[in-house]
């Protein structure tokens, strides 16, 4: 018997820093997945990783400041860096900051960056590491996700630069969102998290086209996803929590409410109305105009009293005045927003807001900004106080250890709260079967401004 013995290579590791929105989170996976495939391993540090991979954000000027720290300090701490993501547009930029990065690429240009993976870290070849079956990467805990269903936009409001950074709206195939989604269900997700950069227009560029299904023809529409996605079980019958983000308020948008109702949808909406007054909604190039959107708001909620609102405002755009902004407060007291985030208007390179009169004084957004959350707070606390002594569902993301007394804490998420950018419930008293991912009743018993706290009823 011959006793020589082949020893298995080392994997190479890569490393990953993950910039910017849920869009750019979900390219991290779909890339550090088909390195996984290749053979690659992960590394949870700059030290560990024959490469580090930079995924960048290029939105906003200060996000770009940021992609260009977070370059310098992976090339301090390791020395071999790829680059990709929406900065990764402005390949002079970045190699005149850092002239040693190995690769620039764009956003979501997998195989591209994979290729660049490749030449500087080639990947350990042989049977015992390439026939391993790998499950897909995630950089989200295990029961939530985010399911990407379009790249770019057709819009062109003035004050973004996406359309240029990630191209026109180009949807994926109905077939392939669902057989994703299905797989991330089985694979332990509760929470579905659908992304793009509009979501509404889903399918318009492939002309709704149709696909086999479950033995039906589903079309490429927000509609037939939505409906198809809240057939999918989580266990006991219980369909995924399905919540939609970056809804432009389309009429068709009407058509999932009653969804939402019936249990299929988590009754939240993430609509970026970025303003209301018609005036600085012109000025932006805005899709949408404001005019019904209330009426609409409350026939929404006559249909399903429970949805949930989220959107996010622009203050200080160039030619907004005070009369506009006051408008704008006004609006918001009317429609009673769940949630509500604002953001100082910021001048992007390439963007045609950039060339518009009458610029706001920084003095002033300040001023608004603080105005415009000193308004949402308020709202929002009232809206929260009306859940004292109701009994909510909540997702569990954390489970704490038990303190000196043996009391254990958790934190989760109403069907109100989407992950990172809402508020959270916070649980006293948890049992200690409690787990992450687990759907719980509680019962709420005190509310601040964001958060509402209660323990398992």
């Amino acid at each position: 018997m011959n006793s020589t013995t082949t020893a298995i290579p080392d994997q190479k590791k890569v490393g990953m820093v993950s910039l910017g929105c849920p869009k750019a989170l979900v390219d991290s996976e779909r890339i550090l997945t088909r390195l996984r495939a290749d053979g690659y391993a992960m590394s949870p540090d700059y030290a560990g990783a024959d490469v580090v991979l930079v995924n960048t954000c290029g939105f906003l000027d200060s996000a770009k400041e940021e992609s260009l720290q977070a370059i310098g300090e992976a090339i301090a701490e390791n020395g071999r860096v790829i680059v990709t993501g929406c900065m990764g547009e402005e390949a002079d930029a970045i190699r005149a900051a850092h002239p040693s990065v190995l690769a620039v690429t764009g956003a979501h240009q997998y195989e591209a960056v994979v290729e660049a993976v490749h030449e500087h870290a080639p990947p350990s070849q042989g049977p015992f590491i390439d026939l391993i079956p790998q499950p897909d990467v995630k950089l989200t805990p295990r029961h939530y996700s985010y399911l990407k269903i379009s790249e770019g936009c057709n819009h062109s409001c003035a004050f973004c630069i996406i359309p240029d950074l990630r191209g026109k709206l180009a949807s994926r195939r109905i077939d392939a969102v669902l057989r994703e989604a299905e797989k991330l269900v089985e694979a332990g997700t509760k929470e579905l998290l659908v992304i793009s950069q509009d979501t509404s227009a889903y399918g318009v560029d492939t002309r709704h086209e149709s696909k086999p299904w479950k033995g039906r023809e589903v079309r490429a529409h927000m509609t037939d996803l939505a409906r198809e996605l809240g057939q999918l079980d989580i266990g006991g019958g219980m369909p995924p929590w399905v919540r939609l983000h970056y809804v432009y308020p389309y009429p068709h948008v009407d058509a999932v409410i009653p969804l939402m109702a019936e249990g299929l949808l988590t009754p939240y909406l993430d609509i970026p109305f970025q303003h209301a007054s018609p005036k600085v909604l012109r000025a932006m190039k805005r899709p949408a105009n404001e005019a019904k959107v209330l009426e609409r708001l409350k026939g929404w909620r006559e249909i399903c009293p429970e949805i949930a609102i989220r959107s996010s405002f622009v203050v200080g755009f160039p030619g907004e005045a005070e009369e506009d902004f006051q408008y704008l407060l006004d609006w918001l007291e009317e429609a009673q927003l769940d949630r509500v985030g604002a953001f100082r208007f910021e001048p992007v390179e390439g963007a045609q807001a950039n060339a518009l009169p009458d610029p706001v004084p920084e003095e002033i957004k300040e001023e608004r900004y603080a105005r415009i959350m000193e308004v949402t707070e308020r709202i929002s606390a009232a809206k929260l106080q009306a859940k004292v002594g109701r009994t909510i569902s909540v997702i569990i993301d954390e489970v704490g250890e038990p303190d000196e007394d043996g009391d254990i804490g958790a934190t989760g998420r109403s069907q109100a709260d989407a992950p990172e950018i809402d508020g959270a419930v916070y649980l006293r008293n948890v049992p200690e079967s409690t787990g992450q991912g687990d759907i719980v009743e509680v019962r709420i018993e005190d509310a601040d401004a964001h958060d509402l706290y209660g323990f398992i009823a």
